[in-house]
């Protein structure tokens, strides 16, 4: 019987509709040709991009070919780094100008390989291209939220199919995360503990939601899944800013992350997917509250969402704010866990 889930960190209901009970096979679809021609992301085209922010390479000039991960401005960039944070009323509406950063991060040099593809020690270099953004763009006071995701695969929304993530910074904080940062600062103000640390704690207890535990880290598909053997990756301790991760804690987290990603491609024939890294935002002074973040070293948990593309959004979840899952999270995280990697 299908059954109504509540998510306390989201604040939406989810159907899980077990009745229709879709199992891996029925979600994969052929995998789509990636076209190499005229790459700007290849070894060599360093000249079609614009020039880069921030680079590992061994060897080379910047913006030529030597390097292992690049960083750079979005050519059609959806906010301009440029300009003063200005907002209006505008009747019964708010205008703000639109300021923030777009950047891209080109994961390899190597057009045939995906983010699932690389070793530990390449993961850990993109992570590594992560953190120093993070860092670097928390010291613009205009900007006040950091969005780093990735789109794998056209109906994901990939426009290019050389494996890139992105960053976008903007000058507000956006209503999903607003809500998450809400409901952890209220949990903590009346418990005095980390929501998601209660939530790690009894879903390690339970087990049957974990796909892969790690000393630090764990995989897991959440209680109230919105889509088809979705997943979050937790650090086990309890942190609230991915940018304060060492080198050895990223290596940690490499691993991690090409576990639960090979095993997604396993399964599932290598699916579109979109994947976002929450993580708290810079703690900069605002004018009349000078409190606003002055618990969330201690009431947030950085953590890392990955939803496949398997299903649609249809009229139902339009009206009603309602999502249907036709694979409940238990039956795929068995999956998951089962796979052959």
């Amino acid at each position: 019987m299908s059954e109504l889930r509540w998510d306390p960190l989201k604040l939406h209901w989810v159907i899980i509709a077990t009745e229709r009970g879709r199992r891996p096979r029925d979600f994969q679809a052929e995998p789509q040709e990636k076209e190499v021609a005229s790459c700007p992301f290849c070894y060599g085209n360093e000249d079609k991009t614009p020039a880069e922010i921030f680079a590992i390479r061994p060897s080379g000039p910047a913006n030529s070919p030597g390097w292992k991960v690049r960083v750079i401005p979005n050519k059609y960039p959806v906010l301009r780094v440029e300009g003063e944070v200005k907002s209006k009323g505008y009747g019964v509406y708010d205008v703000m100008s639109g300021i923030g950063a777009h950047e891209v991060i080109i994961e390899t040099p190597r057009h045939d390989q995906g983010l699932a593809d690389l070793s530990p020690s390449e993961i850990t270099d993109v992570l590594k291209a992560y953190r120093t953004r993070y860092v670097d763009l928390r010291r613009d006071f205009r900007l006040r939220y950091m969005v780093l995701f990735k789109n794998h695969g056209i109906r994901a929304g990939a426009t290019l199919a050389h494996s890139h993530s992105q960053l976008i910074a903007v000058p507000l904080t956006p209503p999903v995360a607003a809500t998450e940062l809400k409901i952890c600062r209220e949990f903590f103000e009346s418990k005095e503990r980390c929501i998601f640390c209660d939530l790690i704690n009894f879903e390690l207890e339970s087990g049957s939601r974990i796909v892969k535990e790690f000393p630090n880290f764990v995989t897991m598909t959440p209680y109230a899944s919105c889509f088809p053997f979705e997943l979050r990756l937790y650090p086990k301790k309890h942190s609230h800013d991915f940018a304060l991760m060492d080198d050895a804690q990223l290596g940690e987290l490499a691993i991690a992350m090409k576990d639960m990603l090979l095993r997604l491609k396993t399964v599932l024939k290598d699916p579109p997917y979109n994947f976002i890294l929450h993580t708290a935002p810079p703690r900069q002074p605002r004018l009349g509250k000078p409190e606003y973040w002055g618990s969330i070293e201690y009431d947030y948990h950085w953590h890392i969402e990955l939803v496949p593309r398997l299903t649609q959004i249809a009229g139902f979840e339009w009206g009603t704010g309602f999502y249907i899952n036709p694979t409940s999270p238990e039956d795929a995280a068995a999956f998951l866990r089962e796979a052959d990697i």
